[in-house]
């Protein structure tokens, strides 16, 4: 079985994409783990990069970091479970119908001939959704949570 190349944390890094806070930060997190350090440099074996891309992954389908944890065995191996990621498909196909609906409404009002928009019967459609909790803004997440 060949050895896997040990690299540095700034090289994960720049091959991952993200910034090495970000590689601490999952560290401590339990997502990720160092096999050691050279001088004052984490050290990491090459598997690293998969996982940081199964992370990335989760993380733009809409996965918070601590469901994506659960996504990986104590062995560190993947261990996803099907129901999940069907359910977050659901939840994808619900958001992007509403922001289908939304980007409509907006394009309407974009361009409606209405004196004012809120004399726009589509506009005041989409005010009223609004109001009413119909049209939900984006979960704001804070970075690399």
């Amino acid at each position: 079985m060949a050895e896997m190349t040990e690299l540095d944390i700034a090289e994960v890094a720049h091959r991952a994409g993200v910034p090495a806070s970000t590689l601490r930060f999952y560290e401590e997190k339990g997502l990720i783990s160092s096999t050691g350090r050279r001088g004052l440099r984490r050290q990491y074996d090459e598997g690293v990069l998969e996982r940081l891309a199964l992370i990335a992954l989760g993380r733009t389908a809409g996965f918070s970091l601590d469901e994506i944890a659960h996504m990986f065995a104590p062995d560190g191996r993947p261990r996803i479970d099907r129901q999940r990621l069907a359910a977050k498909a659901d939840e994808l196909d619900r958001r992007i119908r509403e922001l289908g609906v939304l980007r409509d409404s907006l394009r309407h009002a974009a361009a409606c001939p209405a004196p004012s928009h809120l004399e726009c019967p589509t506009f005041r459609r989409l005010l009223d959704a609004a109001a009413s909790g119909g049209v939900a803004a984006p979960e704001r997440r804070l970075p690399g949570r």
